[in-house]
């Protein structure tokens, strides 16, 4: 059998060109229903049809290429649900991603946006590794532009964080269900968004509850399993300890939980521990499991291509920059429980 041609794909589907022209269309696909779209892309895909990018592409002016800006996402293991995210949003709508990693190295970057910009991509997404402030590369306005995981105070570029008072709330809140009402709160000792919010998050659920926030119960440690231990002694150490902790994040979690053994401290029956992230190498591989709430990091990606394909296409519904805050789902393990009567 030759080459499937679209013609072809119209009389499988027993649809007109026109119609099928239109389904397969990012631009137009509104035109047709949405069964009517459904059932012709599974037609196409039956007969093994490829619509002819580069001849669409010198139509629109498009080169059907997204890139996608990252510091160091790509290198380490904590926020590739990210890409994953992005990826997927952009294959289903017939756009490929282009991904470039600077590891943390500002000069690459602004050579990789260059190069970008020279392969003549539509768009670029600018993500960073934690919730941050970006600094945007030169030249990235140039393209429509969206920021992953980070903002400009301008709000010059639509952008997508995740919603760090929210998620401090729910860790919190699952605490306060189980009857703790002396929580301890290892937050990170680095000056960002998350851990501003996440201390937020924390006093407004102890406000919530009717409980004093008390100073003495925060401590602000390293990011890292050794913060998560340096947190640990400090609060367990207290005559009256807490019994509960809610960590910044679950590398502090797992440090707390060597702290708590060797102190003879059963989790959950003598102290329940809430963290955020949810990775799972960490929240699964701990014993008992780690409840912990999840950074939206697909859905993240996911948004900022779908975003940004919008903006491109012309069909974004508000024509304004949007600053969008995801929700924090909490994942539940074997770490809550009531505290130990008495």
């Amino acid at each position: 059998m030759g080459k499937v041609g679209i013609r072809d794909v119209a009389k499988a589907a027993e649809v007109s060109v026109t119609t099928v022209s239109h389904a397969l269309s990012e631009a137009n696909q509104h035109r047709v229903s949405p069964e009517t779209r459904e059932h012709v892309r599974e037609v196409a895909t039956t007969l093994g049809y490829a619509p002819n990018r580069l001849a669409s592409g010198l139509r629109n002016q498009r080169s059907y290429l997204l890139g996608l800006v990252s510091d160091e996402i790509a290198s380490t293991p904590f926020a590739g649900e990210m890409i994953l995210g992005a990826q997927d949003a952009a294959y289903e709508r017939g756009w490929l991603l282009m991904l470039v990693d600077s590891g943390r190295n500002w000069d690459l970057e602004q050579k990789q946006l260059a190069a970008l910009l020279q392969h003549q991509v539509d768009g670029v997404v600018v993500a960073r590794m934690y919730h941050q402030e970006a600094r945007v590369p030169e030249g990235a306005g140039r393209v429509p532009t969206v920021l992953l995981d980070a903002f400009d105070p301008e709000g010059s570029f639509s952008s997508v964080v995740p919603d760090e008072e929210a998620a401090a709330r729910t860790a919190v809140r699952e605490l306060l269900a189980a009857g703790h009402t002396r929580i301890g709160f290892i937050n990170n000792a680095d000056d960002i968004p998350a851990a501003a919010g996440r201390l937020a998050g924390y006093r407004e659920a102890l406000s919530e509850a009717g409980i004093a926030y008390d100073a003495g119960l925060v401590t602000r440690e390293a990011p890292a399993v050794s913060g998560g231990r340096s947190g640990a002694q400090r609060l367990l150490g207290m005559a009256d300890r807490p019994t509960a902790v809610f960590c910044f994040h679950d590398r502090q979690a797992f440090g707390l939980y060597e702290v708590a053994a060797q102190l003879g401290l059963t989790i959950p029956d003598d102290l329940s521990v809430v963290s955020i992230d949810n990775f799972e190498i960490i929240a699964d591989g701990l014993w008992p499991g780690l409840t912990s709430v999840a950074l939206p990091h697909y859905g993240m990606g996911r948004w900022a291509v779908t975003r940004l394909l919008d903006e491109i296409e012309g069909v974004a519904p508000d024509g304004e920059t949007v600053q969008m805050r995801f929700d924090c789902p909490i994942v539940r393990r074997g770490s809550v429980a009531p505290p130990r009567a008495g």
